[in-house]
């Protein structure tokens, strides 16, 4: 069985800079990163599989960056240049097979969320 905790979301202004955290039990092989911001649909922002390769969404490539521990089991999302557009819950997402894109449904395993807001 996967759980995945959030931390590390909240209050920033616009051009600054949030590390999401998301603490794993289990081993899944591939995890990363969802958000729903108010009023539209969950959206993939990045995924990595145990052996580090990542994939971004076009809309954050150039502003986010995900990495994995595989000793701690933890998976960090480092955002920079906010956005009062990035407000949203932020997701942390696992399956047990090779990651499959940023449909939403492929993913297994979901966190609670931590809330990012972005002031301008």
């Amino acid at each position: 069985q996967v759980t995945l905790v959030e931390s590390g979301g909240g209050s920033v202004e616009s051009g600054g800079s949030l590390r999401l955290v998301c603490e794993v039990t289990g081993r899944p092989f591939c995890m990363g990163w969802f958000r729903q911001r108010p009023g539209q649909e969950r959206e993939g922002l990045a995924t990595i599989e145990n052996d580090g390769s990542s994939k971004y969404a076009d809309m954050v490539k150039d502003r986010f960056t995900i990495s994995r521990d595989n000793v701690k089991n933890t998976i960090d999302l480092q955002m920079f240049s906010l956005k009062p557009d990035d407000t949203a819950m932020y997701f942390c997402v696992a399956r047990p097979d090779k990651c499959a894109g940023f449909s939403p449904a492929v993913y297994h395993f979901w966190g609670r969320g931590t809330q990012v807001i972005v002031s301008s």
